[in-house]
């Protein structure tokens, strides 16, 4: 980086350290960073009816919990230049949308429809997925993932001058492989079984892995 990177620690600042002004480096620059900091991110992959019911799918890895009474997740979708992506206009046009997990087994089929393509693509077919309509929104999910969240459209929100619109989805049904084992005593799912994916920066990917698990203080 030609900017931020090059310049020598402020007085106030520990020797070795870079102080990296966000207003003085370019977009790129702080994708970047941002993409490789904060990480593992959760992979949104979002699936939505489109003109003439073609669904449509897509990977988002601005995605996260927001709340849990009510379920809230929340999405942030970026423009093109054109204007919003198809995900967007979807999603306003049926407020609804399906959060399907990406599980590890599923990680190549996911890259598939992460491709830019016309409105008219249907990504399912693209990536030799089967398109299954939920019985609780207007919305499709992926046949055969393990873990969907059924969502309808809460909010959305303009994120200033950010070439991004916060989507968030208030979740009405949840579906769950009857294969999937929940920890005893808890309704939570076992992420050993999951095996769900994480987003880092570029094309990387965090697999899963060794699980640490920490009693909290007290």
């Amino acid at each position: 980086m030609s900017t931020g990177y090059g310049k020598s620690p402020s007085p106030e600042s520990d020797e070795g350290v870079r102080s990296i002004d966000t207003s003085e480096i370019s977009a790129s620059e702080r994708y970047q960073l941002l993409t490789s900091l904060v990480v593992p991110r959760p992979i949104g992959w979002i699936s939505t009816w489109g003109s003439g019911d073609t669904p449509n799918l897509a990977p988002f890895s601005y995605f996260s919990a927001l709340s849990h009474a009510p379920i809230l997740v929340g999405v942030s979708v970026g423009h093109r230049a054109t204007g919003p992506k198809d995900t967007l206009i979807n999603i306003r046009n049926r407020l609804a949308f399906c959060a399907n997990v990406v599980t590890a087994s599923q990680l190549d089929v996911m890259n598939l429809t992460s491709a830019e393509v016309g409105a008219a693509v249907d990504e399912f077919e693209l990536a030799g997925l089967k398109a299954e309509p939920s019985n609780r929104v207007d919305a499709p999910y992926v046949d055969g993932c393990p873990a969907v969240l059924e969502c309808v459209l809460e909010q959305e929100v303009a994120l200033g001058a950010a070439p991004n619109t916060l989507v968030i989805g208030r979740v009405v049904g949840i579906r769950l492989d009857a294969s999937l084992p929940l920890i005893k005593g808890r309704s939570e799912v076992d992420p050993e079984a999951l095996l769900p994916v994480g987003r880092l920066s570029g094309i990387g990917y965090a697999m899963p892995g060794d699980i640490r698990k920490i009693a909290r203080p007290g």
